[in-house]
Formats: C-alpha cells, structure tokens, sequence
C-alpha cells in the first residue's frame, strides 16, 4: 500500500485492522454500537527523532507491523481516500506478533 504522505520525526501512519463483525454468540454487532480497534497496521514511519549531540535516533517500529495502541492515540486523517492514524511512537504500546 502505498502512501503519498511521509511523517516527521518520530510519528507513525497506521490504517486501523477491522474489528468483529459478531460476538462470540454469533450477534452481529452494527457499527454505531462498534468501538474502533485499538489495533492497526504501520503504513509509514518517520525517520525519527534526535538526541542532545544531534545524532538520530531512529524508530523500533517499521511498516508493515502490526500494533496496539490507546483508545484515544493519535489524529484521524484521510489520505488518498483511506482512513489513517497518525501518532507518535510513543503513543504505541506494542507490537503484535
């Protein structure tokens, strides 16, 4: 997936991973009662970010890798028609797999 959008310093570009459709009983859950997934997949990274001596510090994330994040990280955008994240990397508590 190629992305026309590169990210600064240290922030990220994550498409969100789409949740259940049903619970486990089989109730199909409609999207206005959905919470969004607090998983996603890295699109784009920054080059990262530089330390006192001006050295650069690069990322622990790279794209293609699938994340867990906060319910609340990140800024919603839309780019070239698709729903993306952008977030610090701190914002990332881990990587799935």
């Amino acid at each position: 997936m190629g992305v026309k959008f590169r990210p600064l310093h240290d922030r990220v570009v994550v498409k969100r991973l789409e949740g259940e459709e049903k619970t486990k009983g089989g109730i199909i859950i409609p999207d206005t009662a959905k919470e969004k997934p607090q998983e996603g997949e890295i699109v784009a990274v920054g080059p990262g970010t530089r330390d006192e001596n001006g050295k650069l510090a690069a990322l622990d994330v790279k794209a293609g890798d699938r994340i867990l994040f906060g319910k609340w990280s990140g800024t919603e955008v839309k780019i070239d028609g698709q729903d993306l994240l952008i977030m610090k990397e701190s914002d990332i508590l881990g990587v799935v797999g």
